[in-house]
């Protein structure tokens, strides 16, 4: 399927234009695998954007942010280590429009852990985007934003298999950002979800995921890289290693519920972490930095992250959310 053949195809499906048996076949035929072309994922993401309710911020705002977030599915088991480095970054100065929703395949989704740790879930549309302007973050909840989803999800949960959906929530930010770190659940993705993001207007991005198939940076292997950077595309392997960052077992990241994923969070913050806690959330806010434009390179970008920890800035930046966001 071309683009133009999947962008109309997709938008006769948001337009709800298709009954349930014609929704489910259709849905079958976007079987997500290594067959799956750029095209199709694109159009998916170009017209599943156009039917969000976006959240209104001025043009200069949306330049700036960026999104941190995984495609989830990977079945590692990790604690919330995107939405970990999404404060992380924000506390370093960084604009973070974070988009996500509850858990539907791991104990604990983005949402989760943020309720968990006391940020106000049940803002409306204007006052995501105020909490954004006050504190230089906001979560946007995925079902706030997307309406032409709930006549989608039902069909879409009664596949057993991936389709595109599986792909889309990463690629569809609310805000419009244009910056992107994205992690994904198989190294096949990582080329062709760079290539959605350009397509779709990213000014920089980057897509990871590592040997073990886990959306993020690992610290316990090399992770594969595709980069967006002034127009151009590169593809690289991260070893973390060659950062000076120590190698630790799949186990050592492993998280649990809401409740304990939040804690490890604030164990982070707080420097009582262990090591591969806080490394995997360094390497990945460092490369998050680079893309964000704030660090030169890797090395700073580490720097800049450990200084926040140490700091207590992360802590503050925390604090600050949680109370701009009870008082909406």
């Amino acid at each position: 399927m071309n683009y133009n053949e999947a962008y109309k195809a997709f938008e006769s499906l948001f337009n709800h234009e298709m009954n349930d048996v014609q929704m489910r076949e259709f849905l079958l035929s976007m079987k997500l695998d290594a067959s799956t072309s750029v095209e199709s994922i694109a159009a998916a993401a170009s017209i599943m954007k156009d039917h969000a309710l976006a959240l209104p911020i001025d043009n200069d705002t949306r330049k700036k942010a960026i999104d941190i977030v995984g495609t989830g599915g990977d079945k590692i088991g990790s604690f919330n280590i995107s939405s970990t480095v999404a404060l992380l970054v924000a506390s370093c100065g960084g604009i973070v429009a974070k988009h996500g929703s509850r858990s539907i395949t791991s104990k604990s989704g983005s949402a989760d852990m943020f309720e968990a740790l006391g940020v106000k879930l049940d803002l409306d549309i204007s006052q995501s985007a105020t909490l954004l302007q006050e504190c230089g973050f906001t979560f946007m909840f995925a079902q706030n934003h997307h309406p032409a989803m709930k006549f989608i999800m039902p069909i879409r949960k009664s596949i057993p298999d991936k389709t595109v959906f599986n792909v889309l929530g990463p690629l569809t930010n609310p805000a419009g950002v244009k910056k992107t770190m994205l992690g994904v659940f198989d190294r096949v993705f990582v080329p062709k979800m760079l290539k959605v993001l350009q397509m779709n207007n990213a000014s920089s991005a980057m897509v990871v995921s590592s040997a073990e198939n886990m959306d993020e940076i690992s610290i316990s292997d090399i992770s594969y890289a595709s980069r967006l950077s002034e127009g151009k595309i590169s593809e690289f392997v991260i070893d973390p290693q060659e950062h000076g960052i120590k190698k630790a077992p799949l186990k050592a990241i492993i998280g649990g519920d809401a409740k304990e994923n939040a804690q490890i969070l604030l164990n982070i913050f707080q420097s009582r972490a262990n090591d591969a806690q806080r490394d995997i959330v360094l390497i990945n806010s460092a490369y998050s930095l680079v893309v964000e434009g704030m660090a030169r390179d890797v090395q700073e970008g580490l720097e800049m992250a450990r200084e926040a920890i140490e700091s207590s800035k992360a802590e503050a930046k925390l604090k600050e959310i949680i109370e701009v966001s009870s008082k909406l």
